[in-house]
């Protein structure tokens, strides 16, 4: 349900096609009240890597590391993928 949710949340935004992985995650873990800091522990991504991805200076992130947020936003890795594709 809260997967749900949050999807429909974003909705709008992840219609720009500005949108990348990192702005998709940038707003699902604020959405979810995570700080970088909180989700990079949940996540078990290093911290550094959390903020270039958020930043886009990492634009193509591992599928390793992308299931590692995935799982820690509680969405898929294919939920990721298709909001970024929109």
């Amino acid at each position: 349900m809260i997967k749900y949710i949050i999807l429909t949340l974003l909705g709008r935004d992840c219609m720009s096609k500005t949108q990348n992985i990192g702005n998709i995650i940038q707003k699902l873990r604020k959405d979810t009240g995570l700080t970088q800091e909180e989700l990079a522990i949940k996540s078990g991504v290093p911290y550094t890597t959390l903020i270039k991805i958020e930043g886009s200076q990492v634009k193509n992130p591992t599928i390793k590391t992308i299931k590692k947020i995935a799982d820690a936003l509680s969405v898929t890795t294919d939920d990721l993928i298709k909001l970024e594709e929109k």
